[in-house]
């Protein structure tokens, strides 16, 4: 459903302003390209996190602690 959201908006700036339109389909795969790295970035502090969470709470699992 986004995807055909997107689409129809896009037809919609194509009618108003083709130019725009045209530079936003170009621009669009070099933006996630720049913004790739960041969601590394976050996949990796979201695992740091996990195990930082895991590690915390080890004792109480040892113990038999259920949540």
């Amino acid at each position: 459903m986004k995807t055909l959201l997107v689409f129809f908006v896009w037809c919609a700036l194509f009618v108003l302003s083709w130019p725009v339109a045209l530079l936003a389909l170009v621009l669009a795969p070099l933006i996630w390209l720049i913004t790739l790295p960041l969601r590394l970035i976050g996949i990796v502090f979201e695992g740091v996190f996990a195990l930082l969470r895991a590690i915390v709470l080890l004792p109480a699992r040892l113990l038999g602690h259920r949540p």
